[in-house]
């Protein structure tokens, strides 16, 4: 049987197991878990319904099974979304000859934004005003922006005071920044996927920036109302205390250089693709 292995039966278990691989990593610690295992439950009870010669249990899960595909995709929408994201921020999307951008200008309006961001962090950190700012990213948050109020503004600590001022109209929903602007305000997020596994003393904002990370690949900073501690949520997970020279030193390095590093290898694979296309 080994004898009989060729190559392409080795390229066939290797992407199988790349699937499997990344399969339980998408389900662990998530509700599709708890779904998994229910679907395990069915199974087993499907064994043993053949086993004993259960005609009536075999006929209604039988049933089951058949409409199982279609189910699947409903009960693991969440789960199949984050994983088509994940595919389509891959960097091949993105070389510079397929979606050409001026990285010299994002970086400055980042930059800018980034001071305004952890200044603004650190006056309303001090006088307890709860914020909540995201900072896109790869993946597009045009479904949260039209549940806000388009504002398209350069960034600036008097801009994030007005927004986020007790009692105004936009204070209780977030701020979402796109390349460096903000886009909108006032904007509603999703709920965590997770949200039996949170800390309880964590508030509806904290919640909903870790919901927001969870779906997309942004960064999201939390201004506590109760205590005023800053704090950011990044892929499903919340760390808290950030001063303003830390939060500054975060936010350059997944914002800029990070950036910068990608499009210097996504130059470079580009390059190296267009001089073997001319030989």
């Amino acid at each position: 049987m080994f004898l009989n292995i060729r190559l392409n039966d080795i390229v066939d278990i290797i992407i199988l197991w790349f699937l499997i691989y990344n399969g339980i990593k998408l389900i662990r610690e998530t509700r599709a878990q708890q779904l998994t295992q229910g679907i395990a439950v069915l199974l087993a009870c499907y064994a043993l319904a053949y086993l004993f010669n259960l005609n009536t249990m075999r006929f209604l899960l039988k049933l089951c099974f058949q409409w199982g595909f279609l189910a699947l995709i409903i009960l693991f929408q969440p789960e199949l979304r984050r994983m088509l994201e994940k595919v389509g921020r891959t960097r091949i999307a993105e070389l510079s000859f397929l979606n050409p951008t001026d990285a010299t200008d994002d970086e400055m309006k980042w930059n800018n934004a980034i001071e305004a961001i952890c200044d603004a962090a650190q006056n309303l950190s001090s006088s307890k005003t709860g914020a909540l700012i995201i900072c896109e990213r790869k993946t597009k948050l045009g479904e949260q922006i039209a549940t806000g109020t388009i504002l398209n503004c350069t960034p600036s600590v008097a801009v994030f005071g007005n927004i986020f001022y007790p009692n105004t109209p936009l204070h209780d929903g977030a701020v979402i920044m796109r390349d460096g602007v903000i886009l909108a305000a006032g904007c509603f997020l999703p709920r965590p996927q997770k949200d039996e596994l949170i800390n309880k003393q964590l508030g509806s904002r904290h919640r909903a920036a870790i919901g927001m990370s969870e779906n997309s690949d942004a960064l999201v900073i939390v201004v506590s109302e109760e205590t005023g501690a800053i704090s950011v949520a990044e892929n499903g997970e919340l760390t808290r205390g950030y001063s303003k020279e830390s939060l500054k030193k975060l936010l350059t390095n997944s914002l800029i250089t990070d950036k910068d590093t990608n499009s210097i290898k996504e130059k470079s694979f580009a390059g190296r693709v267009i001089s073997r296309w001319k030989k």
